[in-house]
């Protein structure tokens, strides 16, 4: 069965369901085409207040189903629309949602799945989810602003340590390092999730102020995007990262691309 991402309201809340229960809720191509839509489609809902994104079953998202990998990965035009067109298109609908985000994290939240919690207003973490971004193992770089995204979400020091040792780390240590704002006990994480929403559904949507970009516009090389900040500034995220960081990413970007082409001739 083919992954999806399923949505549904309750009342004033949206409940957004990454599900591919045969590969830990890895995404494919089309569940990102799926994600744009799906938060396309909240953003123009007047009714609703907040929205939760969590896995199907016992993991949020084990990062991008590799098994596609194949048929783009080494073709340089279809691996720029992979990430700018569709991973990119449904990272950033998440990032202008209007409406609070929170993500429910148990099991394995790897790469894909740490680019999807990083664009989350809030993330409660299970005290056995796991985190982390082993792409490297994979012999190639994430893209420079899924790396700018998710280095603002974790910080430099466990971006790095996610991106080059393929570090792994456990909710206790994601806590610390202000990505989760709670790492709860597993049995109960359901119950404090519920009840967040339940609070969140009775408070005003734009409480949070924008959080305006830190010093100038830093180009990626990919990013052709000037957008300025959204609701809260989530947009905006992928803008913030220390130059020397971007610098790496891009660096190692066209060190891929290079090779690409020498394959393919």
């Amino acid at each position: 069965m083919a992954g999806t991402i399923d949505w549904q309201a309750s009342g004033a809340l949206a409940t957004v369901t990454l599900s591919n229960p045969a590969r830990m809720n890895a995404m494919t191509r089309a569940m990102w085409r799926q994600l744009r839509e799906v938060f396309s489609q909240i953003s123009e809902r007047t009714d609703l207040r907040c929205v939760l994104v969590q896995g199907g079953g016992a993991h949020f998202c084990a990062g991008g189903d590799i098994s596609e990998y194949p048929t783009f990965r080494f073709d340089p035009a279809a691996l720029m629309h992979f990430h700018e067109a569709e991973v990119w298109g449904g990272l950033q609908a998440m990032l202008d949602c209007p409406l609070p985000v929170l993500a429910l994290v148990r099991g394995n939240c790897m790469g894909a799945g740490l680019e999807i919690a990083s664009c989350c207003d809030l993330r409660l973490g299970a005290a056995s989810s796991v985190y982390g971004a082993p792409i490297a193992r994979l012999g190639f770089p994430m893209a420079p602003r899924e790396a700018a995204l998710v280095q603002q979400a974790v910080g430099p020091a466990t971006a790095q340590a996610m991106l080059l040792a393929a570090e792994r780390f456990d909710a206790a240590h994601m806590l610390q390092c202000g990505f989760l704002a709670w790492n709860t006990p597993d049995a109960m994480v359901q119950t404090q999730a519920d009840a967040l929403l339940r609070r969140m559904e009775g408070l005003s949507p734009q409480a949070a102020p924008p959080v305006p970009a830190a010093g100038a516009h830093v180009a990626c090389g990919l990013c052709l995007c000037a957008k300025p900040a959204t609701p809260r500034g989530r947009a905006s995220v992928f803008r913030q990262a220390p130059a020397g960081f971007l610098t790496y990413t891009r660096m190692l970007w066209f060190v891929h691309c290079q090779l690409v082409c020498w394959r393919t001739g």
